[in-house]
């Protein structure tokens, strides 16, 4: 980006843009909390609301399946009205979802609600990388979004053990109002700092194109070879994430390793903490090196070791399941590389736009997996109920894992069919 499309006030060509972006990161890693929040409050949800694995793996994916449905709709407002505005709009959607969770008292009602969250969560990510990509130069924006995902998992982080403490405090369902008492600050946070990148760096097709150019461009972006791949890479690797970390973490190491749900809730939340330094710290060295896909490769290699040997371990202690979980979560960061290589690839006025179509795979993926592994879970379940709760053996969660190794492997593999940025190397 030149020095011609910012302001010419020093402190907003410095400072600016990092309020700019991380303002909108707090509404991703408010998103991040209400999808992962479910894994801390899991046993909780399980007996009030009288549910199996099956419908917990239901109500986990209808928050992805509403990413799903609307990222490609998200891209599009993105690229082509006010991303603050836009933001803004969806946040009040993820507040509606947040309070009518909370309020909820049957298994349909809290999937409505969270559903509504979902909704949210279709925005908040791209608009990050839309702000990122108007905002920031070529050779920073992996690092920014590194440090963005960093945010993000914070998140994550709090939505673990703390809000697990919270609930326990407070009910589960107060604990969700205050989250929402937190999301009403948060709107207020962006409203005031959030502002659009200056008019002359966005290159914004004319509002009144015609519907043949429109599904012209958009066709473009769904068949990009680079969109796709790159879309398959961090889904793939992005599974344990979306699946241990969000929703069956603390149960497993709850129920197979007999940690109490306060330690349970711990580990799984450091799958998380590992995402927050791998982000930052991959993005940071694949900007130095002006190397992407070096790093992916390595990454879904390691990370394919770490599931093997969470896998392997009969009976472990806390420490030795937080370094497991906390190295998985910081091998496989190297997922946040793809998104740079997608805004790089992509005509400016379609960032928006192929990075849903990116979405849309990932989270896709993600709400798969979500509903077939309470499926798998529930497959062999013996029956067994402990204080109203199910109760399930280490061979249920065993036969959802083995899609881990799996995808990491086609990982891998993915990772010779994509395109290294050859405008990185320039820049660097």
């Amino acid at each position: 980006m030149s020095s011609e499309i910012l302001p010419s006030n020093r402190f907003s060509r410095l400072f600016l843009p990092w309020i700019v972006c991380l303002c909108a990161g707090l509404f991703f890693a408010y998103e991040l909390m209400q999808f992962h929040m479910l894994n801390a409050i899991s046993p909780m949800l399980l007996k009030d609301l009288n549910m199996q694995a099956t419908h917990f793996g239901i109500l986990g994916s209808t928050y992805l399946f509403a990413d799903v449905l609307f990222l490609l709709p998200a891209g599009i407002l993105l690229d082509r009205f006010s991303p603050r505005k836009v933001i803004l709009t969806a946040l009040i959607l993820c507040l509606i979802g947040t309070l009518g969770f909370a309020l909820s008292q049957t298994f349909l009602h809290a999937c409505i609600a969270h559903f509504l969250s979902g909704i949210g969560n279709a925005f908040c990510f791209l608009s990050c990388m839309i702000f990122i990509a108007r905002w920031f130069p070529l050779h920073k924006q992996a690092f920014v979004v590194g440090v963005v995902i960093t945010l993000g998992m914070l998140g994550g982080v709090i939505a673990q053990a703390p809000f697990s403490y919270l609930a326990k405090t407070l009910t589960w369902r107060y604990a969700m109002l205050v989250d929402a008492g937190a999301g009403c600050i948060l709107f207020l946070l962006i409203f005031w700092f959030v502002k659009d990148a200056p008019h002359s760096s966005l290159i914004t097709p004319s509002s009144s194109i015609g519907v043949q150019q429109f599904f012209r461009e958009l066709r473009t972006c769904i068949v990009s070879k680079q969109n796709l791949l790159c879309g398959l890479y961090t889904g793939l690797t992005n599974l344990p994430l979306m699946v241990i970390g969000a929703a069956w973490g603390s149960l497993f190491l709850a129920q197979v390793h007999r940690f109490s749900l306060a330690d349970a809730a711990f580990v799984a939340g450091m799958i998380c903490m590992g995402t927050i330094i791998g982000s930052s710290l991959c993005g940071f060295v694949s900007d130095y090196l002006g190397k992407r896909k070096s790093l992916m490769f390595l990454g879904s290699m390691l990370s394919l070791i770490i599931i093997i040997m969470m896998m392997s371990v009969k009976q472990s202690s806390t420490l030795e399941m937080s370094i497991l979980f906390f190295l998985l979560g910081l091998f496989s960061s190297t997922q946040v590389l793809s998104y740079p290589l997608i805004t790089e690839s992509a005509p400016k006025h379609l960032t928006g736009t192929s990075m849903s179509v990116s979405g849309v795979i990932i989270m896709g993926l993600a709400a798969v997996a979500q509903f077939v592994s309470g499926k798998l879970i529930d497959l062999h379940w013996d029956g067994l109920m402990i204080g109203g709760a199910p109760f399930y053996q280490a061979s249920d969660f065993m036969r959802y894992f083995i899609m881990f190794p799996l995808g990491f492997v086609i990982a891998c593999s993915l990772v010779f069919f994509i395109k290294e940025s050859a405008q990185l190397k320039k820049a660097v």
